[in-house]
């Protein structure tokens, strides 16, 4: 039975304005770093992840006032696979959809390598300590959505600087097939662009790219090639360094307030039962929030997951159960109507985007804990 809207909005809370899809805490106490892993896991959720630069912010606002390291949920994996990453948050790197010059990538698997785009805007390894031009991607439509930057600097250097003056360094296959490129690049010429592989690993198995070193204390942490853990530097650098993951610092925890249920469920019997068990099913306000949930729908067997948006056939729009109106949207390109008895679910896969679902179909769901 199809719930009206007056039930739906007197059954939601205005939460969007108090709520965190997970929060962070502050733990004074010294512990080398996998007994914070253990405290975290037991207390909390784990040790802390860090997604992008928004998160940054809240961990130092939660440890404002302190000073010196304090270990987050990133650790070397020395004897692990070493991964390709896209700089830029948010963006996954598909092995399926490249752009590698022919050979390419040919730097063996002993090095943490980076890649370079050429003139033909094919794709190339060069080690990261290589100072060379790069080019940063700007979150704007103006023509300089793509500065080239003519300075030589090692990855980590020219990652820093287009952060620091623009939004990060050029990432995915999308942006680095942009006609806006044709004919930038010339000669001979190669460009740093924000590709990297490293074997670091997030203590909770989440596969976020972002990384915001040191870049001379991560050089030379990988030419000792240890077992380290990361830490924040809790001062005016603010940036990651390495350390010996036996060492006794601070830490910080996070605490997820999303849960994946792995129950085949029409959205109503979803809606129910994340208001039995948890809070409600999930909002997603924010490009933020929308990376976190995503990353949680990854480990779904369904090829959607229900989220918390409805569309209302009387009043003709779509809402959160929460009580919040639509205005960050990730709607998938397509000709479906809006019709009655219509929520919206998640893709598992490819993009993540939100399509159009009848209420009858059964999916995996997500529910916010609080």
């Amino acid at each position: 039975m199809q719930l009206s809207l007056f039930l739906l909005i007197l059954m939601g809370l205005w939460c969007f304005t108090t709520c965190q899809l997970y929060n962070y805490h502050f733990i004074k106490e010294e512990k080398n770093w996998s007994d914070a892993q253990n405290y975290c896991r037991d207390k909390y959720t784990d040790l802390a992840t860090v997604s992008n630069m928004t998160d940054m912010g809240r961990l130092l606002a939660r440890g404002k006032g302190e000073k010196g390291p304090a270990w987050i949920g990133l650790s070397n994996q020395t004897d692990g696979n070493r991964t390709w990453h896209w700089s830029l948050p948010g963006m996954e790197f598909n092995e399926n959809e490249t752009a590698w010059n022919p050979g390419e990538p040919n730097a063996g698997e002993t090095v943490t390598a980076c890649a370079a785009i050429n003139s033909d805007l094919k794709w190339v390894d060069v080690l990261c300590v290589t100072k060379q031009r790069f080019i940063c991607y700007k979150e704007s439509e103006t023509p300089e959505k793509f500065p080239l930057v003519k300075e030589n600097k090692n990855w980590w250097e020219a990652q820093s600087y287009c952060r620091e003056k623009h939004t990060d360094l050029i990432s995915g296959l999308h942006q680095l097939q942009d006609k806006k490129l044709n004919g930038r690049i010339n000669g001979n010429k190669q460009y740093l662009i924000g590709l990297f592989r490293d074997t670091w690993k997030w203590s909770d198995g989440s596969s976020f790219s972002f990384r915001h070193w040191d870049p001379q204390d991560y050089l030379t942490s990988f030419q000792q090639n240890k077992n380290q853990c990361a830490m924040i530097q809790l001062n005016e650098q603010r940036r990651w360094k390495t350390d010996d993951c036996d060492k006794e610092n601070p830490f910080f925890c996070y605490e997820d307030n999303v849960i994946l249920i792995k129950e085949k469920m029409s959205w109503e019997d979803a809606l129910y039962y994340c208001r039995d068990h948890h809070h409600d099913l999930v909002t997603i306000s924010n490009l933020d929030e929308q990376r976190w949930v995503q990353e949680k729908a990854k480990s779904a067997t369904t090829p959607f997951v229900w989220t918390g948006v409805r569309y209302t056939c009387t009043l003709d729009f779509w809402f959160w159960v929460s009580d919040e109106a639509v205005s960050y949207k990730n709607w998938a390109s397509g000709k479906e109507m809006d019709e009655c008895n219509m929520s919206g679910a998640m893709e598992t896969g490819g993009q993540h985007k939100w399509f159009k679902k009848n209420d009858a179909e059964e999916f995996h769901f997500l529910c916010s804990k609080s």
